[in-house]
């Protein structure tokens, strides 16, 4: 008889389910993952018909098996309190909205909360860890650390192929990287929660979006060192940040807490590197334009729609001709899930996992440290225009 696999999910949205919005339904990996050794045994969010409806969608579907020994909580304190002891977890997928976990603030400690609890459960926590003090993030990676719980972020990214196979030619090749270069483009039209266009609420578009983006440069910059960074914007109330397609009202968001509509950014690595993002709230209809690019010696690496279909194009020493790759079915939720599944199942800890909780907050840092430097760069600019 196979050894089920006991799985608790914090939060019954889009994150853990998904949507028609984006590729993000952690659940439907699991399902295709452990098959019939998955066995979920509770769904913990405050938003107890989300959560209803979540599970009724699931009992009624070909993988209700693995659904049927699920409860509902509205906390994770509430689930230990009732769970049997052959339904405690083994993994907990944290995927609450940020502003619930990555602080030890009580009410938004979600990962404290588990750990008392449920102490021997390994977690998977979405990105951005927290939008929280960053101090408070630190504290939490100690806790972690010092309980030894094993951890991943789900910077999936960092699984693509695509990625994969630049940093073998980086490795076969002993190169050492001279710069990266981020562009994100967003499709705006269909993004009608107000609360994403409120900084206030969601972080602001390089924390909450771009943190993909500046997580894959640290992957390939290494650390940056923060006291460089520098960035500019396009504020909403500029000529330039004018938008013709939003479907909703944004006049209901303090003007202060309004998303920038540009922001560009350089850094310089501690390795001597430097980095450059840019994002943009542009585009019309559904489809973004991302493109994410490594320089070093004698090497020119450029990924394209790595959300999608990724291409990648590498230019060699000595080679006129760009080398071309193009990766289809290649799911890096797939990949980064069944990776930190195996890792605990076969008790290797961290060897395999590529985003760690304390790697996942130097990310954290750093898209606050370019919101930060572009919000200071704006308000002296509207100072001295």
């Amino acid at each position: 008889m196979s050894v089920k696999v006991n799985v608790l999910l914090v939060g019954a949205g889009e994150i853990n389910f998904g949507s028609v919005e984006g590729p993000w339904n952690h659940t439907s990996r699991l399902e295709k993952i452990l098959t019939s050794r998955l066995r979920i045994v509770a769904l913990v969010d405050p938003d107890q018909s989300r959560a209803f409806a979540a599970l009724q969608s699931k009992l009624a579907s070909a993988v209700a098996g693995v659904w049927k020994d699920c409860n509902l909580f509205p906390s994770v304190f509430e689930a230990a309190a009732s769970l049997s002891p052959e339904c405690v977890p083994q993994i907990a997928i944290v995927g609450a909205p940020p502003f619930a976990r990555g602080t030890d603030i009580a009410g938004r400690d979600l990962e404290l909360q588990l750990l008392k609890v449920f102490p021997a459960c390994a977690l998977f926590i979405e990105k951005p860890v927290s939008s929280g003090p960053e101090e408070a993030s630190w504290r939490v990676a100690q806790a972690l650390a010092t309980h030894g719980t094993l951890v991943g972020v789900g910077y999936m990214l960092r699984y693509l192929k695509a990625v994969q196979l630049i940093k073998k030619v980086i490795s076969d090749n002993g190169l050492v990287v001279m710069g990266t270069n981020a562009r994100y483009v967003m499709a705006y039209e269909w993004a009608r929660k107000p609360a994403w266009w409120d900084k206030s609420r969601s972080g602001g578009p390089i924390i909450e979006q771009a943190t993909h983006f500046c997580d894959l440069s640290r992957y390939f910059g290494g650390d940056v060192h923060l006291p460089s960074v520098v960035a500019h914007t396009v504020q909403h109330n500029e000529p330039p940040g004018e938008l013709s397609a939003k479907r909703f009202d944004e006049d209901q968001i303090p003007a202060e807490n309004r998303l920038p509509r540009l922001t560009s950014a350089t850094w310089k690595y501690t390795g001597g590197a430097v980095g450059t993002l840019t994002h943009v709230i542009a585009l019309h209809g559904t489809t973004y334009d991302t493109e994410f690019e490594v320089y070093a010696d004698g090497y020119h690496f450029r990924l394209v729609d790595p959300y999608s279909i990724p291409k990648l194009y590498i230019r060699r020493p000595g080679v006129a001709e760009v080398e071309a790759h193009t990766f289809t079915n290649d799911d890096p939720f797939h990949t980064e899930l069944a990776t930190f599944v195996g890792v605990v199942e076969g008790d290797r800890r961290n060897e395999a996992i590529l985003s760690s909780y304390e790697d996942a907050i130097k990310t954290y840092e750093l898209t606050w440290a370019i919101r930060r430097k572009s919000e200071r760069a704006a308000e002296d600019y509207n100072q001295n225009p």
